[in-house]
């Protein structure tokens, strides 16, 4: 089994999120770990938390390092937002990193639970490294709310 050092899961939740990857299911871990089916539910759902909310932090820690920060509002469509990096990295000299077609895809599949009738739900914050990787980070309040 796997270890939670240096991590912010704590040895419990990782063992139960391995159990749970393996396709056990919550009664076969409670059984397994001497515990009930409402206590591994507990484990796995707070691990699970935790998991979003350090990858919520790769996120912002990837914006700030760009040299190119910038924030698109709520209401933008799709088509726009990929416009709207083209215009940023060109200003800055920027290549990005995708084709147009594989942008939009990109920014689609990170955005896609913000996202209604192609049109953002909530304003997003777009970071542009130096290499053309594109990185975007919905405001916490939207994210609470889906």
């Amino acid at each position: 089994m796997s270890t939670a050092d240096g991590t912010v899961l704590t040895d419990r939740q990782v063992e139960v999120l391995e159990l749970r990857e393996r396709g056990h299911t919550q009664r076969e871990v409670a059984e397994q770990l001497g515990t009930t089916d409402s206590n591994v539910s507990a484990i796995e759902r707070s691990a699970r938390e935790n998991i979003r909310k350090a990858e919520r932090t790769l996120d912002l820690a990837r914006t700030l390092r760009s040299p190119v920060q910038f924030t698109v509002p709520q209401g933008t469509k799709f088509d726009g937002l990929v416009d709207e990096v083209y215009a940023q990295a060109d200003e800055a000299g920027i290549k990005v990193s995708y084709c147009r077609p594989e942008l939009h895809s990109h920014l689609y599949n990170q955005l896609q639970s913000w996202g209604e009738q192609n049109r953002l739900t909530a304003a997003v914050e777009v970071g542009l490294d130096t290499e053309g990787e594109v990185t975007v980070r919905v405001a916490e309040s939207a994210s609470v709310e889906k």
